[in-house]
């Protein structure tokens, strides 16, 4: 029952990941930190490193479910390459920084970092102006270099270290370039993969320091059956939603973006 629920889970991984860019981590680190401490407890070694494990395994199915949507989007002509380099690295080198740092803190701090973030992101798209619409005839917008760098460095960190793939900050600010919000949700999958890969061998590594495997299943912090379940669901997902991306209105596409951060930060703090 364990696995199959998450085989669910990771098929709303996969359609948030193709139609919104989320790379999984918004669905998977909330559903996978609640099934394991429901299973195993406080007590439990795998009970009390849950968090952990829900953000290192959430970072390993971003890299099958990003590159999946990434192929779709550039199929459907939705991936504008020129927001791809260097962006994409600034990221990767943060999301390392990033990766490490959540490997030495509490995963309750973890947890706490995760729910303060979507608080203060879901505030930004709302109050601020240029996420929920743009005017007409927009056009969009070059990135400078330094803004390059900053944004790439701490969307890496920030996304490496809680686990999640960056889209929560590639998104606003592709879109507050001008960048319609099909295309900006597209964007975050290819700068995601970098996040994805950073901290998948972050966590991979932590397993020389710990004292033992928390489990025979469990590298590092990666759990290799929930990976299989969550990335067999996820391109079930990315297949079953693909058809849907150019049918979105760009406003409602914002609305419900929104509406899911709010509905993933809810789950966290109740769990």
């Amino acid at each position: 029952m364990f696995y199959l629920a998450l085989v669910f889970i990771g098929g709303l991984c996969g359609i948030t990941t193709v139609l919104f860019g989320f790379g999984g981590g918004f669905v998977v680190v909330p559903a996978l930190y609640g099934l394991l401490t429901a299973m195993h407890g406080a007590d439990d070694a795998i009970g009390q490193s849950a968090m952990h494990i829900a953000v290192a395994t959430s970072t390993c199915v971003m890299i099958v479910s990003s590159a999946s949507a990434t192929h779709r989007h550039l199929r459907a002509g939705n991936i504008v390459r020129d927001y791809v380099w260097p962006l994409a690295g600034y990221i990767a080198a943060g999301a390392l920084l990033g990766a490490l740092a959540a490997t030495r803190v509490d995963g309750g701090f973890v947890r706490h970092a995760f729910i303060a973030y979507l608080g203060v992101t879901i505030l930004d798209c709302l109050l601020r102006q240029g996420f929920m619409s743009q005017g007409a005839g927009a056009a969009p917008r070059a990135m400078g270099r330094a803004a390059t760098m900053a944004g790439g460095l701490g969307i890496g960190a920030i996304a490496a270290f809680l686990g999640v793939g960056g889209s929560v900050m590639t998104v606003p600010l592709l879109r507050r370039r001008g960048l319609p919000m099909a295309k900006a949700a597209a964007m975050a999958n290819p700068l995601t993969l970098p996040v994805a890969l950073a901290g998948t061998l972050a966590y991979l590594a932590a397993a020389r320091q710990a004292p033992q495997a928390l489990a025979p299943w469990i590298v590092g912090y990666v759990d290799l059956l929930a990976f299989a379940a969550l990335a067999l669901g996820s391109l079930a997902g990315i297949r079953l939603a693909a058809p849907l991306i150019p049918r979105i209105a760009d406003r409602l596409h914002a609305r419900v973006y929104v509406l899911l951060l709010i509905l993933v930060m809810i789950g966290m703090i109740a769990l």
